[in-house]
């Protein structure tokens, strides 16, 4: 059945990005495309695919070659991520740490709503293994399909189209007149994932400089990190944090000269 988009249902859509880590069938990169082809989605990002573009991708595509020929290659997940401001995961895996995580029917509306400012990902990642912690170290929120414990893996393409099904299935029943129409100002703005990035590099740096890392620890650091991506930080909030950074060096590298 045909159902006939709205301009805002088309912003709202076209806001978000699916982007697939290292696929390693080439058919499932097509079938995702169809996937996401049918719910109206048309942001299509791949993360060192191992065999694209291919044959199989094209056959598997059908209505969604257009999408599929759109589709851009990226080296690194940061690349991929860069210019987005929330950032889901999907995984099926219990984790060690808190995480936020949700039902694809709750992840819905909160990604639809941030991807009214700016443009926001959802992650997948290889179909043997999933995202990597480091990987997921990227995502503000996490999205677990409720599925059967004695058969929890999904086909990738079909976790895509589950995805894909509850963000169009949301935004056709939201109501845009009561959403409201104030203009987004830069305060408003999520971080993008690089300037994220960018913040917890820094950050790293100072806590070197004054002796709080000084070995390092990769178990210790995401915990640090967390700290401050367990949700996802304004632009504001960034610009603040790394003055204060700055400010810091500042007085220890001040210290240093006077010695």
């Amino acid at each position: 059945m045909d159902i006939a988009t709205s301009t805002p249902l088309n912003t709202m859509l076209g806001s978000i990005c699916i982007v697939l880590v290292e696929t390693t069938h080439p058919g499932n990169i097509g079938a995702a495309a169809r996937a996401l082809a049918n719910m109206g989605l048309s942001d299509l990002r791949l993360v060192r695919p191992q065999v694209f573009p291919s044959p199989d991708a094209e056959a598997r595509a059908a209505s969604g070659e257009t999408l599929l020929s759109a589709a851009r290659v990226f080296s690194s997940l940061d690349d991929a991520i860069a210019d987005c401001g929330l950032i889901v995961g999907s995984t099926a895996r219990a984790r060690s740490v808190s995480w936020p995580v949700m039902s694809p029917s709750e992840m819905a509306p909160v990604v639809l709503d941030s991807s009214r400012k700016q443009r926001t990902a959802i992650l997948f990642g290889r179909e043997s293994r999933g995202l990597t912690n480091k990987q997921l170290d990227r995502c503000q929120l996490f999205v677990t399909a409720p599925v059967d414990a004695n058969h929890a893996s999904l086909n990738l393409a079909s976790a895509v189209l589950l995805l894909a099904y509850e963000l169009r299935k949301s935004a056709l029943l939201r109501d845009d007149s009561a959403v409201s129409d104030r203009p987004t100002t830069g305060k408003d703005l999520l971080a993008t994932s690089d300037r994220v990035e960018g913040f917890v590099e820094h950050f790293e740096r100072v806590l070197h400089a004054v002796g709080f890392l000084e070995q390092s620890s990769d178990k210790l650091f995401r915990k640090i990190r967390r700290i401050f991506t367990r949700r996802a930080l304004e632009e504001d909030d960034v610009n603040i944090l790394r003055g204060v950074l700055s400010a810091i060096e500042k007085r220890i590298d001040g210290a240093s000269n006077n010695r």
